[in-house]
């Protein structure tokens, strides 16, 4: 059996992880918050203007925007497609590695 201070302490701090876990100070990112890496945006896409630009977490490319293929780095200058969309782009090996591959979205199906 729990003694009641532990209870007590439990009972106070339940609400405080939930809304932690809800929106985190590293992941689960809106847009507009700083980031290192997509995988911390809810959006899934960090991106910066410029090599010397703070990142930022984005929305991704809509349909017949400009756009980057996955990158590894996981930070864009042009965000990935949104779901359902691919990234119409020619891939080379500089491009792969300065992250200036660009294209754009369009729908697989048409």
């Amino acid at each position: 059996v729990l003694p009641a201070r532990l209870l007590l302490a439990l009972l106070l701090l339940a609400p405080a992880l939930w809304a932690q876990q809800e929106r985190g100070l590293i992941f689960n990112l809106d847009t507009g918050e700083l980031c290192l890496q997509s995988a911390q945006c809810k959006s899934g896409c960090c991106h910066r203007v410029d090599g010397l630009s703070l990142a930022r977490c984005a929305p991704k490319a809509a349909e017949s925007q400009e756009c980057s293929p996955k990158s590894i780095y996981g930070v864009y200058y042009k965000c990935p497609c949104e779901s359902g969309l691919t990234c119409d782009a020619d891939k080379t090996i500089v491009g792969s590695i300065t992250n200036s591959d660009f294209g754009l979205c369009r729908d697989p199906r048409e």
